[in-house]
Order: C-alpha cells, then sequence, then structure tokens
C-alpha cells in the first residue's frame, strides 16, 4: 500500500509540473505574439508601417514584411516619442502608434491607465498648447465625448488617429514634446471633467477652413476655441 500511495504521489506531482510547464509555454507565446520584429510578417505590420508612412517615418512600400527599412523607421519613431529605440514594436510602441496588438497582450489596469493618460496628453498638448487649463481639459473631454457617441470610433486611439480628424497628426506637431500641464488636463478629463458641456466639436475661428463645422450648435468657447455639439 505504501509503494502504490508513493506512486500516486509521484504521478499527481509529475502532472503538476506538465501542468505548469504547458501555462508557462502559453504565457511565453502570447507575449512573443504581441511582439513585432524583423522578419515578423502580416497585418499588424502592415498597419505599423502605414502608421510610419504616413508620419513620414518610414519610405519603404507597405508590404507587410517587418525588414531593416522597418526597423529603422520603428527606432526614429521611439527615438521622436522618447521610447527604447530597439527596433522592435512591443506593447508600448503600439500603444504610441495607436495599434491594437490583439487578445495576447497582457497589461495590468494600472499601466492601461498610464497609457491612456501618456496618449491624450499628447493630443491635448498638440491641440491646445498655450491655452487656459480648463481649455485642455475641454479638449480631452471632447475626445472621450467621441468614444462614448455612435458616429465616432469607440476606443480613445480610435478617435485620435481617425483619418483627418486632428490637425496636429497632419502638421507633426502630435509628435512634439508633451507638456506638463497636458499631462494633468488628460488625468482632469479622465476623471470626469469636462469644461465643454459634452462638445463632440471644437474648432479655432481664426485658423478653422471648414464652413460645415460653423454649422455646429456652439456650446462654449474657452481661450481660441469654439466647442460645438
Amino acid at each position: 500500500m505504501k509503494m502504490l500511495s508513493s506512486r500516486r504521489r509521484l504521478v499527481l506531482a509529475l502532472a503538476v509540473i506538465f501542468a505548469v510547464n504547458i501555462c508557462l509555454i502559453t504565457l511565453m507565446q502570447s507575449v512573443d505574439a504581441a511582439t513585432y520584429r524583423q522578419g515578423s510578417s502580416g497585418e499588424v505590420v502592415r498597419q505599423i508601417q502605414t502608421k510610419l508612412k504616413n508620419w513620414g517615418y518610414y519610405s519603404g512600400t507597405v508590404d507587410g514584411i517587418y525588414g531593416s527599412a522597418t526597423v529603422a523607421a520603428v527606432k526614429k519613431f521611439q527615438t521622436k516619442n522618447k521610447l527604447t529605440a530597439d527596433g522592435v514594436v512591443g506593447t508600448a510602441t503600439l500603444n504610441a502608434l495607436g495599434i491594437s496588438g490583439g487578445t495576447a497582450t497582457t497589461t495590468s489596469s494600472s499601466s492601461s491607465n498610464s497609457t491612456q493618460v501618456n496618449l491624450l496628453a499628447r493630443l491635448i498638448s498638440a491641440e491646445a498648447r498655450g491655452e487656459p487649463y480648463d481649455g485642455q481639459v475641454a479638449v480631452g473631454a471632447v475626445v472621450l465625448n467621441r468614444v462614448k457617441h455612435p458616429s465616432f470610433p469607440s476606443t480613445m486611439s480610435g478617435v485620435i488617429y481617425q483619418s483627418g480628424a486632428f490637425s496636429c497628426l497632419d502638421d507633426g506637431q502630435f509628435n512634439e514634446p508633451v507638456a506638463d500641464s497636458a499631462y494633468k488636463a488628460a488625468r482632469d478629463a479622465l476623471n470626469g471633467q469636462d469644461p465643454s458641456g459634452g462638445a463632440i466639436y471644437y474648432f479655432n475661428p481664426a485658423t478653422a477652413t471648414s464652413k460645415w463645422i460653423w454649422s455646429r450648435p456652439l456650446l462654449i468657447v474657452i481661450g481660441k476655441h469654439r466647442f460645438c455639439s
């Protein structure tokens, strides 16, 4: 009986070890799946190349193949955005690019919140640098109001990177250093402050070229911006 019991314990121990190893292998595969480097290929690589090409970092062909030209472009983007310039697109670089790496990426709620603050702060700084503080918070609130609105993408990165939505992504301001006040404004907006009164649009009358934007109902004027519904 003692020998049989010992064998059972040995079998159980081996089964536990096997299960732990399977879990570790699965975890490692999921982490690797969210990392893109030279030699990678596929739709996400194509998205990376497209973003980098639109912003002037990449001049090669958008072919979904992560070659040396893509590596060089990624390094330039990482350097500009104060990320580790290793030419490898992991979670931090994917977030900066506004690209979802898929369900394989695992982040804690605190790191996710930090990513949201950083992305929103970059947009606020680029769009409202020099504006009153309430105006900076209001710009952040507009982004969040759009996330909740059925006419816009349902994620912050989707709203910010939507084609033609914010001029700062086209004129290079989005890649400029982020003002300290923008981080605080981003946190306040994420915590529910909305000086815009629920606006989903804003514009500067001195620089606006669209006649349509003037048709939007005015909610409030803060600094140089008119906030509209």
